[in-house]
């Protein structure tokens, strides 16, 4: 049996990755041309033109492969590894590792260059691309796992997601996005009564003394800014919009709502749903969803080494 700080990281797990199923389907497509509220489930309506036919209905895309391969990493390192994440990176991209079924679509530009640059032996580090044009939001989308795990101080944790956001998209305004999104995890966690404000005052102090990151966090990420956005791949504005998702009350309408939005709906959905599920818990899920997740036998197990290492860290 669970106890409740279990069944929100479990919540977390979970959320991330049931939203990214509900959301494939519905991938590229403008609010205007997707189906009510009422209609947006794993499986489409009937008629609906859905995106990525190859992949079974109910399966995780990149989004959730690449989160359960930061997790196993994790697991297994005890740390985080760059080194070992890229591999399991390439992994995933060349035979399916903790892809559901071994099948694999929906690889981002910026992904498939970083890993190409992996497979030619550039260190982990200096894989990402870091031009200001190459901000999509590969990196975000995977980086819950980390805040799910992560036993440091705030500080360690801004640094581990900005490191590991740097195996694939190495800007730092990529990297303040995770850093940002993993305080937010972890203050909705700990059950802050707002958790975005108090993630954004906690970026701001401790980035106080770097000029470069607080000019990116004021200037582009605007964390000020009212929740809004078009649902679409760069990174700044996938967070804004998972902020939207999330003013609704419940981890289904969260879920609703990132997908109403459009255009990249797995990945705003997967955002949001992470932190709707660490709201929820995972008795927030629909059970409909729930059990209809395909790839169980490849997460049942990562969730069990979560809450092992959690455990442990709370004995020790």
């Amino acid at each position: 049996m669970t106890m409740p700080g279990q069944e929100r990281l479990l919540g977390g797990l979970y959320g991330l990755l049931v939203a990214d199923a509900v959301g494939v389907p519905y991938e590229f497509h403008s609010p205007a041309t997707l189906p009510g509220w009422d209609e947006i489930e794993l499986t489409p309506p009937p008629g609906f033109r859905r995106a990525h036919t190859r992949a079974p209905a109910g399966a995780w895309s990149d989004d959730g492969a690449q989160a359960l391969c930061l997790l196993a990493s994790l697991l297994d390192g005890g740390a985080l590894d760059p080194e070992d994440l890229g591999r399991r990176f390439v992994a995933w991209r060349d035979t399916g590792y903790l892809a559901v079924d071994a099948v694999v679509f929906d690889i981002g530009v910026q992904t498939s260059q970083a890993l190409a640059a992996l497979k030619a032996g550039v260190p982990a580090l200096r894989a990402g691309p870091a031009g200001e044009r190459q901000n999509g939001n590969g990196s975000l989308m995977r980086v819950l796992p980390l805040a799910l795990w992560h036993r440091g101080d705030d500080r360690a944790l801004i640094r581990d997601a900005a490191l590991q956001s740097r195996v694939t998209h190495g800007h730092p305004r990529s990297q303040l996005c995770c850093a940002l999104y993993c305080l937010w995890a972890r203050a909705t966690l700990q059950g802050s009564s707002d958790a975005w404000a108090e993630a954004t005052g906690t970026l701001r102090n401790l980035c106080r003394d770097d000029a470069k990151s607080l000019r990116e966090l004021e200037e582009h990420i605007q964390p000020d800014d009212e929740p809004g956005g078009t649902g679409s791949g760069y990174v700044v504005d996938c967070l804004h919009s998972a902020r939207l998702a999330l003013l609704e009350p419940t981890y289904e309408r969260v879920v609703k709502r990132a997908i109403s939005i459009g255009n990249d709906t797995d990945t705003t959905a997967a955002v949001a749903g992470g932190i709707a599920g660490l709201r929820h818990g995972l008795a927030g899920i629909p059970d409909r969803w729930l059990t209809a997740l395909r790839g169980r036998e490849l997460v049942d197990p990562l969730a069990d080494g979560l809450l092992a290492s959690l455990q442990r860290a709370t004995t020790s």
